[in-house]
This record gives C-alpha cells, sequence and structure tokens, in this order.
C-alpha cells in the first residue's frame, strides 16, 4: 500500500516510528507492506519519491526542522503540492495528520476529497473533516467503493469507532457520553487532590498535556469536536458547533471538587452526544460511576445500547504512538477490506 502523508509532526513522526519498527512483523504476520511515498507538511516542506521514501532518512529530516536534509536522489521531487501527488496517480491511501482546523476543516477536506476523487482511501487523524463533513466524506467514499476511516479522531488509540461500528453493530446506540479530553481530566484529578486550577493547568501545561493557551481544552470545544464526530459516526446527525451547549472547566474552584467529593461524587468533563443533539458540560458523577474512577489524562466512554446496556471503553486519549496505532489499525482494515 502507497501512502501519502499531509502533516508530519508529533503523530505523523509516531506513525513513521511504528512502520519502521514493525515493518516485519506488519508484512510476516499481516501481509501488509506499507511504503510513504510522499509527505506534504506547511513548514518542513514536502518530499515525493514513486518507489517510497526512506522511513529513517525521513525522521531524521525532521528532526532538523526542513526536508531539506533529507538525501538528495534523482526521482526525488520537494516541489509537490498534496493536490500534485494525489494527480500523480501512484498512492492508494491518504493518510490525514496536519494540525486540526474546527471552524472550516481546510485544507484538509478539499485534500480529502479530492483523494476521494482519485480512488484513494482516507485514514485520518485530523478532527475536521469528520467532525465538519463527515456525512458528505462518507457518501462520496460510499459510492466509490472506497474506505474511510477516522479511528485516531476520538480517543487517540483507544478503538471506540470499531467498537461502536463494528463489535456492537447489532445494537442500536441510544448515547454516548464520556471524558474525551485528558487535559481537563488531569487538571480536575490534581484539584481533587488539593491543588487550585491554576496550579494544576500550570502543571498540566509542563507536562505537555495542555498548550500555552489552553482555551480549546479547558473551554470545552476540543471535547465538542469529539462530540461532532460522535454525532455522524453514531447517529447520522450533521451537527454544528453552534448546535451544541458547550461549556468547560474555567468555573469550577476548589470548594466546588470539594463539595463534591464530600457528597461521594466526584467532578469530570463529560461530552455527550445523542440522536438529538450534544453538549459538553463540568458534571458531578457518583463515584458508582464508571467515568468517575478513570484519573490523570486517561480517556473513558460508555455508550448506552439496546441489547448490552452500558458499555464502557477506557483508554489512552493522546499520544504520538497511540494515535499512530489507530491510523495503523485503520490502515489494517483498509488492506484487509481490499483483499
Amino acid at each position: 500500500m502507497k501512502l501519502i502523508l499531509v502533516g508530519f509532526g508529533v503523530v505523523g513522526q509516531g506513525f513513521a516510528e511504528i512502520l519502521q519498527s514493525k515493518a516485519s512483523w506488519l508484512s510476516r504476520e499481516r501481509g501488509f507492506v506499507p511504503t510513504i511515498v510522499g509527505v506534504v507538511t506547511a513548514t518542513k516542506g514536502s518530499l515525493f519519491l514513486p518507489d517510497g521514501l526512506d522511513s529513517s532518512a525521513l525522521l531524521a529530516a525532521a528532526e532538523t526542522g526542513s526536508f531539506d536534509a533529507y538525501p538528495r536522489h534523482a526521482d526525488l521531487r520537494r516541489d509537490m503540492s498534496v493536490s500534485d501527488i494525489i494527480g500523480a496517480g501512484i498512492a492508494d491511501a491518504l493518510v490525514e495528520v496536519s494540525p486540526t482546523n474546527l471552524d472550516t476543516a481546510q485544507p484538509a477536506l478539499a485534500n480529502c476529497l479530492q483523494a476521494l476523487d482519485a480512488g484513494l482511501h482516507l485514514a485520518l487523524a485530523n478532527k475536521g473533516p469528520v467532525a465538519l463533513d463527515l456525512l458528505r466524506l462518507r457518501a462520496k467514499a460510499n459510492a466509490k467503493g472506497l474506505q474511510l476511516r477516522y479511528e485516531a479522531t476520538v480517543m487517540a488509540g483507544t478503538p471506540i469507532m470499531q467498537m461502536a461500528e463494528e463489535a456492537l453493530a447489532g445494537c442500536q446506540i441510544q448515547a454516548a457520553r464520556g471524558i474525551l479530553n485528558g487535559t481537563t481530566n488531569y487538571i480536575l484529578t490534581q484539584m481533587e487532590n488539593g491543588m487550585s486550577y491554576a496550579d494544576a493547568l500550570a502543571q498540566a501545561q509542563a507536562l505537555g498535556y495542555a498548550e500555552t493557551d489552553p482555551a480549546g481544552d479547558v473551554e470545552g470545544w476540543d471535547a465538542a469536536g469529539k462530540v461532532l464526530i460522535l454525532a455522524g459516526a453514531l447517529f447520522g446527525r450533521r451537527l454544528n458547533m453552534s448546535d451544541l451547549d458547550v461549556s468547560g472547566i474555567t468555573g469550577l474552584a476548589s470548594d466546588d471538587i470539594a463539595d463534591a467529593k464530600a457528597a461521594g461524587e466526584r467532578y469530570k468533563l463529560i461530552a455527550e452526544a445523542t440522536p438529538d443533539g450534544g453538549s459538553v458540560a463540568a458534571t458531578r458523577l457518583p463515584l458508582s460511576n464508571p467515568l468517575a474512577s478513570v484519573s490523570g489524562a486517561t480517556n473513558a466512554i460508555t455508550l448506552d445500547t439496546d441489547l448490552m446496556g452500558a458499555v464502557t471503553l477506557i483508554g489512552a486519549g493522546a499520544g504520538k504512538r497511540e494515535t499512530g496505532s489507530a491510523i495503523l489499525a485503520d490502515l489494517l482494515a483498509i488492506n484487509r477490506a481490499a483483499r
């Protein structure tokens, strides 16, 4: 399978490291031999080599901050856009790992639509196209007999999409609610342990869980983007941010955390999607609720189903290798379907 990567930041590099370290195992145990033929980034440049780029050299060049350091090759192109590489007709799948834009989903959405038109399968870690236009992407992929996979867009490598769409395929899912942002969950855990909000946020930033500007996490918008994805994936609903009731954890004080603890409850930032809509809000949960026991930067989700009742999945919600593992799982699924 020949791959185009759009983006080569933390997640893209984590994915490339996985392909490098597991190449023999993937070939032997899964009959899967992936080759990266093109990489396009906004800051490092672009590379295209029809016979495949060397992962070690690609990663080494990325460490310098520019693909200029990638070794010369007679057939290597360094000036091609995503559109150019798709148009070359070499690749089998587009892997979208560029930064997410939840306002317009561009330019990733345009890249995805062009890729489908050109007959490429899609494996997405970029949340934008799935959050804002999943139904159109799904319809186009189905019409062309192509695979559209996006496991990495919610809970990184924890397989919520596979569980919902495959393992629970015989069930009607009535609601999905969970902890879908590890930064806020870490902050709330530290506040329950006695930290102030400001100190817990500073610690989260020091550990790399929170950005310098943490608004997307602490005000609930990152989790809201995942609600949009769940609404489309589970219920076929195309929602916008304006359709959701969104609030974060910035209004919580240490006294609020203490009051909940005294009552045998615990605050969590809960993202919920139902057939009727969605929301994100700091919510007091009884300690008997499985979501209440999830601490630190871990994510979790509960699916309410007609046949299985409530099914809860707990796992990593971020990380370059964790997210890279979801992309790999999606490509393996594409490979199996193509046989």
